[in-house]
C-alpha cells in the first residue's frame, strides 16, 4: 500500500484547496463537462468521483443524482460534513478497492499517478459506470508521492480506447495530459 505521507501534507488543513480548485475548470473542458458559470450541470446523472479528495469536482455540480467520492486519505470531519450538505457520500478507501456498480459515469482526474495499481483503478471505474471521464498528467516519471509514470499508451490499453494529449500551461496546470 503507497505511502499517503506526500499527499496528505499537500492537502494539510484542507482550508486553502485553491491550487487544486482552479485545475478543477481545465480539467472539467477537456473531460467535456458542461460548464455553467461557476458549476458543471450534470443533468441528473450519478457519478463515482475516485480519487477526488476533499474537493471533489462533484461539489461543484448542479443537478446531480447521486454523487460518491472514494479516496484513501481521511479528511477533516467539516469537508465530509460539506460533501453531506451537498448529498454527495464519501467512502475512505483505495480506487484499487472500488467494487461500486451502476453509476452513469466515473470521473478520474490528477489521481493515478499517486496510486499503486492504476490498471485495476481504471477497471474498477469501468465496472462502476457506464461511462468514463478521464484526465491525467503523464511522461512524468516516478518522484515522491507519485510513484507512477502514464503514458498515453498505458492509459490507452488499460481503457480499452484511444484517448487525447494536450500540452497545458494555464490555471496552474503545466505538462503534457491525457484526456477522455
Amino acid at each position: 500500500m503507497s505511502d499517503y505521507t506526500f499527499e496528505s501534507n499537500y492537502w494539510g488543513d484542507c482550508c486553502n484547496t485553491f491550487d487544486e480548485d482552479q485545475k478543477h475548470y481545465v480539467y472539467a473542458r477537456y473531460m467535456g463537462l458542461k460548464q455553467v458559470g461557476y458549476s458543471f450541470d450534470v443533468e441528473g446523472k450519478s457519478i463515482i468521483d475516485i480519487g477526488g479528495g476533499p474537493t471533489s469536482m462533484l461539489l461543484k455540480t448542479i443537478n446531480i443524482g447521486k454523487g460518491l467520492v472514494v479516496d484513501p486519505l481521511e479528511y477533516p470531519k467539516w469537508t465530509y460534513d460539506r460533501y453531506a450538505a451537498k448529498g454527495i457520500s464519501c467512502l475512505v478507501f483505495r480506487g484499487e478497492d472500488v467494487i461500486e456498480e451502476g453509476y452513469d459515469e466515473a470521473w478520474i482526474y490528477n489521481c493515478l499517478q499517486h496510486t499503486d495499481d492504476p490498471e485495476l483503478i481504471i477497471q474498477n471505474a469501468l465496472k462502476s459506470a457506464k461511462k468514463l471521464r478521464i484526465f491525467e498528467w503523464i511522461n512524468i516519471p516516478p518522484h515522491d508521492g507519485h510513484p507512477v509514470e502514464l503514458t498515453k499508451e498505458k492509459l490507452d490499453q488499460w481503457i480499452g480506447k484511444e484517448g487525447k494529449t494536450i500540452q497545458l500551461a494555464e490555471s496552474g496546470c503545466y505538462g503534457t495530459a491525457y484526456y477522455l
